[in-house]
């Protein structure tokens, strides 16, 4: 019976967080309006525009996953799901007063500081409980059962990780290490019928190697008649993985074994929105900045003032980067790397270059939408044609936009 009463636990503390973000949004706006006597309320329309966020917020936040137990699920997605929850619901009460054309009923000041309150206060005690439910769990306390099928070695994997996470509240209660016999199928089977109804464990872990694909169909359809949770880990140590997520595609669930993180379509209009607005506003304070370098170069070293150059952008896409020039005029058949005391170098140049103010051009690129402000910097066509070779994953960097910095830049690395 403990399986399904942590089941009904955990859908009591769904309706009470739902519960609490509803009252949490109603107390933080009324107390705003009370902390600005200066705000003119007449009627009912505060009121109701208040009841309609407070119930908005947790409803979106269902539709979005905001609910689905927190246990196994880091800080920062619960926290990102919960703040896209708040966007949605802030651009749906907008578009709620746009269309009824009440906007002018009510205080900007309001609800913004109304809307950043609830904000602030939904993400600070989920963070506090978050950290109280780690420590709790660490001490042994609020674990889920787990029962382990699988090989010997799978197990032990599985044990050794759970181990080294207390703070994850998974624990093991009984495991199963399939020795290959033709009874075994037949042991597990004879689990459903003891354990339909009454058991100890509260959710089922299969940890099996790709090729046993068919044993695991067959595990699960047996395992089919206990009402838990039945979770397959595949052991992956025999494929190289790059990034990788479970993706559907024809109806069939495919393994991508090296997905960009920017592939999701909110996140890339996301960075994109963060690319143009920041690049635009540093375009904008840099622009004296970049006339006067303008006319340094054109005074010290002549024309042209920009280098131009091809590169491969994202997908592989070529595109024309600019730069300030840095070298003395010189013509070669293949592209040489700058270095230490290259004679190429001018002295404007080796300024220039020190205090990366060659780099103020690209902010140009950002704005084409061919670059992006952070990303894998852009090297020479011909230094890829050589590095793809050499570099193990090094074409995987033309998944995502070139940046005018990057992880090597942050490192010291170039």
């Amino acid at each position: 019976m403990a399986a399904i009463k942590t089941s009904q636990g955990s859908e009591w503390l769904r309706r009470g967080m739902r519960c609490f973000d509803a009252a949490v949004a109603i107390i933080i706006s009324l107390a705003t309006l009370w902390l600005m006597p200066n705000v003119r309320v007449d009627g009912h329309d505060y009121l109701f525009l208040i009841l309609i966020g407070s119930l908005l917020l947790p409803a979106v936040g269902e539709l979005l996953g905001l609910y689905h137990p927190w246990r196994g699920r880091s800080l920062y997605t619960m926290l990102g799901v919960y703040s896209l929850s708040w966007v949605v619901t802030i651009a749906l009460i907008s578009l709620l007063l746009v269309a009824t054309q009440s906007t002018q009923y009510f205080s900007r000041l309001w609800m913004g500081n109304s809307a950043l309150g609830v904000l602030v206060s939904g993400m600070t005690t989920r963070m506090a409980l978050y950290i109280y439910l780690r420590s709790l769990r660490a001490r042994g306390a609020n674990i889920k059962r787990v029962l382990l099928i699988g090989h010997q070695s799978n197990i032990k994997r599985i044990e050794s990780r759970l181990h080294s996470m207390p703070y994850a509240g998974y624990g093991i209660k009984d495991a199963y290490e399939d020795d290959n016999s033709s009874t075994f199928i037949d042991t597990i089977t004879a689990l459903t019928a003891q354990y339909a109804f009454e058991r100890d464990f509260d959710e089922i872990w299969l940890s099996y190697p790709l090729s046993d694909g068919e044993k695991v169909r067959r595990l699960s359809a047996s395992l089919i008649g206990i009402p838990v949770n039945v979770r397959y880990f595949p052991d992956l140590t025999d494929i190289r993985l790059l990034n990788h997520r479970m993706a559907q595609v024809v109806g069939l669930y495919s393994l991508e074994l090296n997905y960009s993180p920017l592939d999701s379509a909110p996140l890339r209009l996301l960075k994109s929105i963060e690319d143009y607005l920041l690049g635009a506003l540093i375009f904008i304070v840099f622009l004296p900045v970049i006339l006067a370098v303008a006319g340094l170069v054109k005074w010290k070293m002549g024309g042209p003032v920009l280098f131009k150059q091809y590169r491969h952008g994202i997908d592989g896409k070529r595109f024309r980067i600019y730069k300030f020039r840095t070298m003395s005029l010189h013509h070669a058949k293949h592209t040489q790397q700058a270095r230490y005391g290259d004679p190429r170098i001018t002295p404007l140049g080796a300024f220039l270059r020190s205090t990366s103010l060659d780099e103020l051009p690209q902010l140009y690129n950002v704005l084409q939408g061919r670059m992006s402000l952070v990303g894998p910097r852009p090297h020479a066509m011909d230094h890829n044609e050589y590095y793809k070779d050499v570099i193990e994953d090094y074409m995987q960097r033309h998944r995502v936009k070139p940046g005018i910095t990057g992880w090597a830049q942050v490192h010291g690395w170039g």
